[in-house]
């Protein structure tokens, strides 16, 4: 173990096991075993403190990221001080990789929620997956056109519907297939941490979540929320 010097991060430098990368990275699964192996040795793990900056926007951070366990905002903080959050990042979400592939600062941060543990794949190993592995680049294909989808989504909702429409669809965003593959939906989070994805006060969110509950889209339980009917969630305030 050794101590990172970008936010409060704990390194650990072994080698994933094939096992655990196939767990954690539903991309992974679709490679040959050379991919994988290439793949394996240009991760590191790296934990974050709950609400630890991982990156800050204009920072040169220069690895594909995945969740590994825990949960993280990506956002932004206008000059004036106004938050903006673009999405929320569970376990199995991996995110970053428009800024390793244009080499360019990042453009948003991304803030634990919680205390979460990331997987890192160095530029290098993205670029020799990014040239010879062909499902890799599919899964790259879909990833680009569904992260499109969630931040026009975002846009679209965050100008239109009330609170409680934009707490539904935020929710209801978490439940992508393709961004988040292995969510069951049983959600482990805090009424104040889906304020803050949602962009509003935990004693808001709560209400908002007492309305979609009464409502049947889903059940308030300790520690988490259990999503009984995704698709009006999806679609709440049309």
């Amino acid at each position: 173990m050794q101590h990172d010097n970008h936010g409060d991060a704990t390194v650990d430098a072994i080698m994933i096991a094939a096992d655990d990368l196939k767990r954690i990275a539903a991309w992974s699964r679709e490679l040959n075993d050379r991919e994988i192996e290439v793949a394996r040795a240009g991760i590191v793990e790296k934990s974050y403190a709950a609400d630890a900056y991982i990156f800050m926007r204009g920072d040169d951070f220069d690895y594909w990221t995945g969740i590994v366990t825990g949960l993280a905002r990506m956002g932004t903080v206008s000059r004036g001080g106004k938050a903006a959050s673009f999405a929320g990042l569970t376990a199995g979400a991996w995110f970053g990789e428009g800024s390793v592939l244009k080499s360019e600062a990042r453009r948003y941060d991304v803030v634990a929620l919680r205390d979460t543990r990331l997987a890192l794949m160095d530029r290098s190993t993205f670029f020799w997956l990014f040239e010879n592995s062909v499902a890799f680049n599919r899964f790259l294909v879909r990833q680009l056109n569904e992260r499109l989808g969630q931040f026009i989504g975002a846009l679209e909702y965050g100008r239109t519907l009330d609170a409680t429409g934009r707490l539904a669809r935020s929710i209801a965003s978490l439940f992508n297939p393709i961004l988040y593959p292995d969510l069951t939906r049983h959600l482990e989070i805090t009424q104040e941490e889906i304020g803050a994805l949602s962009g509003i006060s935990r004693q808001n969110a709560n209400q908002c979540l007492k309305r979609l509950e009464k409502q049947g889209l889903l059940r308030l339980e300790y520690g988490g929320v259990t999503i009984i009917d995704l698709e009006r969630l999806r679609h709440y305030g049309e």
